[in-house]
């Protein structure tokens, strides 16, 4: 393996692997419920090649698409490589060729106007096809049974925005995807493309609108009646591309905002609220109507998570000095202005995790990653650069907290939800933990925990026998939604 750099990127559970393959019947401690049936899919960057730079940075990583798959107790795993264009052009040529972050600028003038998408952030399951995307491109998608990668995906043309959000919500109930695309018409643009496609995964309408300035909307939410776009202060500029500099810097004396608009996309009614200058939220755990009254439930902090982003707006604070916590916006579109009212609901964290039987309304219970006071200093890896030990259950609506809370020298990467058929159980959650087992030394396992009773820890553990570097966002597709996938279907 080339030489990378040795920052916090490449270091610890954020070492580069780059190896793809596959095994079958993985052992099993403990029992996994019958009714877990289908596939854990994870996006897991992971660079093929060093960078051009030494300031290169995780989210920079080629999309690795990670599969558990599990049927009647037994698990079996595979990783592979997306094929985005620019993965294809750096294996033949046999090194990078793509330079800084989401800066074209940077790039070996071989590949001037490629697609610069790696693919590496949430696999998104809808209308029977696999995706997986990364904000900055279109979603490419995968079959979910080889993993082989079959091509960008834009709706067949219908889709006209260049970009593709990693967060689309899908409605429960009418089983459609709402989606956006920002920068949509090219780099540091203001346009945002809003989709919405109907059950089976047709494009349905398209509608463009402007935000306040050009920020990284990485996330949004639906509820039953609107769609709701918070725009945070961490903004892009052209001029400072074109000198070879940082795509995104966090401007904490700028005001945020959150556009409310009805979801079907009357773009014309939508209506803009002013927030507090230079908070910052990457997760939204969910929205949900109250008559007029629309609340929205987000892991906030008091600057941007990322040190890089900062960093470039000349902000200096050390990652444990960041402020915030789950935290509920409501606002009353029943009243003229631009003002909403904030609480605080729940303590800090991120990688929030809903049942998706919940989207876009009222809800009980949800899960997030935080950190465990007894747990230790963080392992270094993820893409903030530290890893959670700690996963919290939260119910809002009277306040209840309960914590699986980790060793010293382990970590946690984001959990799925499998529902429950019994009558009162929120079902299962997955999730890959590790543990520190040498200086630069990591062993992983799946875990099985009960929804309803976390701080009992996993009731199935499954040890990988082989390294795995952290992941970002994870999707559970059931045996039956699998059944339906397009990629299987006659031509």
């Amino acid at each position: 393996m080339p030489a990378y750099p040795q920052t916090i990127h490449f270091v610890g559970l954020n070492t580069p692997v780059g190896i793809e393959w596959a095994a079958r019947n993985l052992d099993v401690i403990g029992a996994i419920p019958a009714e877990i049936d289908g596939a854990f899919f994870r996006a897991v960057p992971d660079p093929a090649h060093a960078p051009m730079f030494d300031d290169d940075i995780v989210l920079s990583g080629d999309g690795m698409v990670a599969k558990f798959t599990i049927q009647g107790g037994k698990v079996d795993y595979a990783i592979r490589y997306v094929e985005t264009e620019r993965h294809a052009l750096e294996k033949d040529a046999r090194r990078a060729l793509f330079g800084r972050y989401r800066n074209p600028f940077t790039d070996d003038p071989a590949v001037a106007g490629r697609d610069r998408t790696v693919a590496n952030t949430t696999p998104v399951w809808h209308g029977g096809r696999l995706l997986m995307t990364k904000e900055d491109g279109l979603g490419y998608e995968v079959d979910p049974d080889t993993l082989e990668t079959i091509g960008r995906w834009n709706y067949h043309g219908a889709f006209t925005s260049q970009t593709f959000t990693a967060h689309p919500r899908v409605d429960p109930h009418t089983g459609e995807m709402f989606f956006f695309g920002y920068e949509a018409d090219g780099l540091c643009s203001t346009k945002v493309a809003y989709g919405v496609a109907d059950r089976d995964g047709n494009l349905v309408s398209e509608h463009w609108f402007d935000q306040p300035y050009c920020s990284t909307i990485h996330d949004f939410a639906i509820t039953q009646q609107y769609a709701i776009f918070p725009i945070f202060p961490t903004t892009a500029d052209l001029d400072r591309l074109k000198s070879g500099g940082a795509h995104w810097a966090h401007q904490q004396d700028l005001d945020s905002w959150v556009g409310i608009m009805p979801r079907d996309g009357k773009v014309a009614e939508m209506r803009w609220f002013r927030g507090r200058p230079g908070v910052s939220a990457f997760h939204i755990v969910n929205a949900f109507d109250d008559g007029d009254l629309v609340h929205l439930d987000l892991c906030l902090s008091d600057t941007n998570a990322f040190g890089f982003m900062r960093e470039a707006g000349g902000i200096q604070r050390d990652q444990r000095e960041i402020s915030g916590g789950l935290t509920r916006w409501t606002f009353d579109l029943s009243k003229a202005g631009d003002g909403f009212e904030e609480r605080l609901i729940g303590p800090p964290g991120d990688m929030p995790r809903l049942r998706d039987a919940d989207q876009g309304r009222p809800y009980r219970s949800a899960w997030y990653l935080s950190m465990n006071p007894q747990g230790g200093p963080p392992l270094p890896g993820g893409p903030v650069g530290f890893a959670f030990n700690a996963l919290l259950q939260i119910e809002p609506g009277n306040g209840r907290i309960d914590m699986m809370g980790l060793e010293f020298g382990m970590a946690i990467s984001e959990p799925v939800h499998v529902p429950s058929a019994q009558a009162g159980h929120d079902g299962w959650l997955l999730m890959v933990v590790d543990r520190q087992a040498g200086e630069a030394d990591f062993k992983s396992e799946l875990w099985v925990v009960d929804a309803n009773a976390i701080a009992a820890g996993p009731v199935a553990r499954v040890p990988m026998p082989l390294p795995m570097r952290a992941q970002v966002h994870g999707a559970w597709v059931s045996a039956a939604q699998l059944a339906s996938a397009k990629a299987h279907q006659a031509a």
